[in-house]
């Protein structure tokens, strides 16, 4: 074989059954070695084709996105494999495992200012965790074998550049093998605990602000809440995970927020931060502020920490519950939630009621008929900006729909690349 079919063959080892991406010169060996492999129906490999490479990209962060699983999308050379960058960037702020191939020009013609020539290797280092050059036969099954490790093990984005020349070299060295390794379960040092429990013991008010690292915890933070009697406000990567079957549910603070979690948040003695990394630090509130966070690199960078935990939350949780105090007052809770239903009825709700006359229709109002036809399982994508908006206030997630977009790089045009990535991976 040559490397282009020894890279097609660690991808389907790997576990990978499709990539996006638009055919172009450079890229050729990679495409025929994927045409080789039968499709996904014999075992191998299909071929997404797209309009623009971009669409490519978003479409394939999507699918890592809602699977958990590497997606791969490629580019051709130069202005083919930059095309690429939008979405990788979406990609690596979701922390979804995506792999892109951008292959290159021949190598010989490297640092001459060829046509067409640019430098995937550099141009791609702030958006992956891994992005190298593979320039040999030799050399290539060991880096692709790093690559998808890298993106899989730390939930981000690699990148290989590959000249067209070399992907049509014979495969020279053998490809190691690939076996995945299980999720560690990131447990919190038993001091911060105490600490905490002590914390809340003494606390008259607390609340609760929930992001997307609250997945798989739906139960427990519901069961700490109730323990709390603390309001749950989350952010709109959070909305999925925490919303449905939710007694406690206070909304959204920020640009997409309606006002109770933000009063929440404000009126607290302490704030706990499970799972998230919410930017917009101004609607944070100057208090008390716990946050838990498996990745401690975000721990304290959008507001002052009182006390940072390094943590997954679902085992922070059991390893505080037994601690806790239950006799609690649970007046602010349900001042908070009563605040939050008012809201919602009015003026959230006011969009929707006696709309069907109205012209021209309110988008509100179609999000809304939106969230009462979709299936209990469908998956929403949003474009940035309003649709934000009407995603956060008027789609339910259930515990059985997600809701995507590129809610943390912000690009525009998002929703449509990415429904095609939901689509082919859920059909």
């Amino acid at each position: 074989m040559n490397v282009a079919e020894q890279l097609v063959a660690q991808l389907i080892d790997a576990g990978v059954h499709r990539v996006y991406g638009i055919v172009g010169d450079s890229l050729n060996p990679v495409v025929d070695a994927i045409r080789k492999s039968g499709g996904s129906k014999k075992g191998g490999i299909d071929w997404v084709h797209v309009r623009h490479e971009e669409a490519a990209a978003f479409a394939a962060a999507a699918e890592a996105q809602l699977t958990g699983k590497l997606a791969v999308c490629a580019g051709s050379c130069g202005p083919g494999n930059l095309h690429l960058i939008n979405g990788l960037y979406d990609a690596q702020r979701s922390g979804a495992p995506v792999l892109a191939i951008a292959s290159h020009i021949p190598s010989v013609q490297i640092g001459q200012m060829y046509f067409q020539e640019t430098h995937p290797d550099r141009l791609f280092n702030e958006c992956s965790v891994y992005n190298e050059l593979i320039s040999s036969a030799e050399q290539a099954p060991r880096v692709v074998n790093a690559a998808i490790r890298h993106a899989v093990e730390l939930s981000g984005v690699s990148v290989i550049s590959l000249p067209g020349d070399v992907s049509d070299l014979k495969a020279s060295s053998p490809s190691p093998k690939y076996v995945p390794s299980r999720r560690p379960v990131l447990t919190p040092n038993e001091e911060d605990v105490r600490q905490l429990a002590d914390v809340l013991n003494r606390a008259k008010k607390v609340a609760i602000f929930a992001g997307a690292g609250v997945e798989g915890a739906h139960d427990e933070v519901i069961e700490l809440a109730d323990v709390l009697k603390a309001p749950i406000g989350h952010t709109l990567r959070g909305k999925d995970f925490i919303q449905y079957n939710n007694p406690f549910d206070v909304g959204m603070t920020g640009l997409l927020g309606y006002g109770a979690a933000a009063e929440g948040m404000n009126d607290a003695d302490v704030l706990i931060m499970l799972g998230t990394d919410f930017p917009y630090d101004q609607f944070l509130p100057n208090t008390f502020t716990v946050q838990v966070e498996n990745r401690p690199e975000k721990l304290g960078r959008r507001t002052d920490v009182s006390l940072p935990i390094h943590s997954d939350v679902k085992p922070l949780i059991a390893a505080l519950l037994p601690l806790l105090d239950r006799d609690r007052s649970d007046a602010f809770l349900k001042a908070k939630v009563k605040k939050h239903s008012k809201i919602m009825h009015s003026p959230v709700g006011a969009y929707t009621r006696n709309a069907e006359h109205m012209k021209p229709i309110h988008p509100e109002y179609a999000a809304h008929i939106l969230n009462e036809v979709a299936a209990k399982d469908a998956i929403f994508t949003a474009d940035t900006g309003m649709c934000n908006v009407w995603t956060a206030r008027y789609i339910d997630p259930l515990g059985s729909r997600r809701l995507i977009g590129s809610l943390l790089h912000g690009s525009m045009a998002n929703a449509l690349p990415m429904a095609i990535g939901a689509q082919v991976a859920y059909p």
